[in-house]
Formats: structure tokens, C-alpha cells, sequence
């Protein structure tokens, strides 16, 4: 009977907290210590849900976890290059030398989370079906909630380059389109700045879908395509590798939206070398934590145990540039945008 009753539920009805329209009653309820029993099923689902989610703009980050009861601070730290000596020698006279010089970048964390109230129409005390889509979709929104604040940290970076030689990004207009010759000159750059190569003695660029559509018509890119096309990616979301450069497609790419001239939508692509940015974690707390509150957990907020809820949160979580130099910006209109 409890099967035939949950299968043709809405997914918004427990948010909503409605009764179903041709049932009478309610579902199950449950209090006490057996409520708590299936939280260990619940935490190994989101934990599983995470690992499996298609977000990939922290592919490439340096991961430096902290040991827990260390603040909220964490301290990166580069060494600064150092110049070539080009003066010879001169018998028995010491040279001058260098000053080594090494450069803290701190990245303060702070807890994410979120939650959902449910009714006492369902009973966290079982395997429910409908709990179980809502903790799937929970464990993606989780997921995507690190990856846009990764994005963003990535997106504020000082070194871009626009389209069509375009010097700011309110001057690109349609016509702007990506092409490969950009891209080239922006691995050039990196070149130029001793930036090592981010994968694989690769530059990789995170690319919107309209952004790869794009390419695919430049016939520079696809002459080099059709040449690597029996070469097989290494990374999950990669369409191509072409001209030293793996191109990964990211649904959830940045696009300033109106932001380019006439109110077009400008495009961001991210090239990168290899680990300019970090995020941190607290060390050996994980990731996400799943948490379940039981009817009547509320106490006398609740008094007549009719709220539950399924909620989660990062305890700490920090993502900070750490090379400039190491991550450029290109910006540029796609003609299907």
C-alpha cells in the first residue's frame, strides 16, 4: 500500500507539505533513536552522488587540506623567481648574490550549506524514495555550490584577453567570435611567462558549449582535430587537444550576461598552467556533511512533530589565485550565444 501511494507524488508535495489528493491520513511517522538510523545510508549516498557530479573547475587546483582546531586562515606560499646570473666570475671575489623572497597569500574559509523542511508525511526513519531524490538532488546542488565559488574566484583574475583584438569587454559585439588563433596567442603568452603546462605537458582551457560550437566551424582547429582525433582524452569533460591545449567543455563556464556591447552575452574562457589556484578543506572532516533532524527533534519548536528535515554543509572551504601570471581570461561573443 505504501508503494502505490508514493508513486505518483510531486516532487514539491513534501515542501509544500499538502496532503495527496485521493489518500487520507498520513504516512509514516517516527520519533525516538530509530530516526537516526539510516543517516549512515544518507551520508554514503551524498559522499558517492559528489564523487560522480560533472564539476570541473577545481580539476586543477592545488589541494592543501587544514588540520582541524587551525582557525579559519590558511596560508599559501610561493617562492618568487629567481634571474638568471649572467655576470662571469671574477677569481677570488664573491658575488653579491640573491635575496630569496617568499610570498604568503592567505584565503580565509567559511561554512556553506543549505537545507529542506519536509512534513511528517514522510519518515526519515526509512529508505524513502522521495528522500532519496531529494538527497541526490542536495548532493548536486552541494557540489555545484563549490564549483561556482571556484569559478568566480577564477573569473576575477587581472590577466585577460578579448576577442578580435577588442580592448574591453563592453566593446565586444557580435562578430567577436572565438577563434584558435586566439587561444594560440594566449599559450604563447604563457610561454613567454615561464608558466609551466597545466596536464600532461598541456595548457588546459574551460570552454562554454557555445564556445566549443564555435571552434568545431574554425578550420584551423578542425584540420588539427581531424589529425588528433584517434588520440584519446584523458579528462572527463575534454573535446579536444589540440595545438598544445585541451580544450574541456563546462556547462557551468562563466558568461557575463548583457555585459558586452548592445546587451550581448560575453563568454569566458579559462586558460590555464598548471595549479595557479588552491582550495583547502578541513583535513579528514570531508567534504559535505549530510544532516538529518527527525520529527520532534525541535523540541518545543516543533511540538507537534510535524518537521523534519535533510540538509548539508561544508564545515570549511576556502579558493584563492595564486599565480596570476598562470591563469588567463579570454572573452569573446560566440555566434550562437
Amino acid at each position: 500500500m505504501l508503494k502505490k501511494m508514493l508513486m505518483p507524488l510531486d516532487i514539491q508535495y513534501f515542501a509544500n507539505a499538502q496532503p495527496p489528493a485521493n489518500t487520507t491520513g498520513t504516512l509514516n511517522t517516527g520519533t525516538g533513536a530509530n530516526s537516526t538510523k539510516p543517516n549512515a545510508y544518507y551520508d554514503k549516498l551524498m559522499l558517492e552522488l559528489l564523487v560522480q557530479t560533472d564539476f570541473l573547475h577545481a580539476k586543477f587546483a592545488q589541494k592543501r587540506p587544514m588540520p582541524k582546531r587551525a582557525g579559519d586562515t590558511v596560508n599559501f606560499r610561493k617562492i618568487t623567481k629567481l634571474e638568471p646570473a649572467l655576470t662571469p666570475l671574477t677569481e677570488g671575489v664573491t658575488p653579491t648574490g640573491q635575496t630569496g623572497q617568499v610570498q604568503a597569500i592567505s584565503a580565509i574559509t567559511h561554512q556553506y550549506g543549505d537545507y529542506m523542511e519536509f512534513s511528517d508525511l514522510v519518515d526519515v526513519t526509512m529508505v524513502d524514495p522521495i528522500l532519496k531524490e531529494y538527497t541526490v538532488e542536495q548532493a548536486r546542488s552541494a557540489r555545484e555550490t563549490l564549483d561556482i565559488l571556484v569559478r568566480e574566484e577564477l573569473n576575477a583574475g587581472s590577466n585577460v584577453f578579448y576577442a578580435n583584438g577588442k580592448t574591453a569587454r563592453d566593446a565586444l559585439a557580435k562578430g567577436d567570435n572565438p577563434t584558435i588563433d586566439d587561444f594560440r596567442k594566449i599559450v604563447l603568452a604563457l610561454k613567454r611567462a615561464h608558466v609551466k603546462p597545466a596536464t600532461d605537458g598541456k595548457y588546459v582551457a574551460f570552454i562554454t558549449p557555445e564556445v566549443a560550437f564555435d571552434l568545431m566551424d574554425d578550420p584551423k582547429f578542425l584540420k588539427a582535430y581531424e589529425i588528433a582525433q584517434n588520440a584519446k582524452p584523458l579528462i572527463k569533460g575534454e573535446v579536444a587537444d589540440v595545438y598544445g591545449i585541451k580544450f574541456i567543455e563546462i556547462i557551468n563556464a562563466k558568461v557575463f550576461e548583457e555585459e558586452g556591447a548592445d546587451g550581448v552575452d560575453v563568454h569566458s574562457s579559462i586558460v590555464l598552467g598548471q595549479k595557479p589556484y588552491g582550495i583547502t578543506k578541513i583535513k579528514g572532516n570531508g567534504d559535505v556533511q549530510t544532516i538529518i533532524k527527525a520529527l520532534g527533534s525541535a523540541g518545543t519548536a516543533d511540538p507537534l512533530n510535524q518537521r523534519q528535515t535533510i540538509g548539508w554543509k561544508v564545515n570549511a572551504f576556502a579558493v584563492k589565485r595564486l599565480y596570476e601570471e598562470a591563469i588567463i581570461r579570454y572573452e569573446s561573443v560566440p555566434s550562437n550565444a
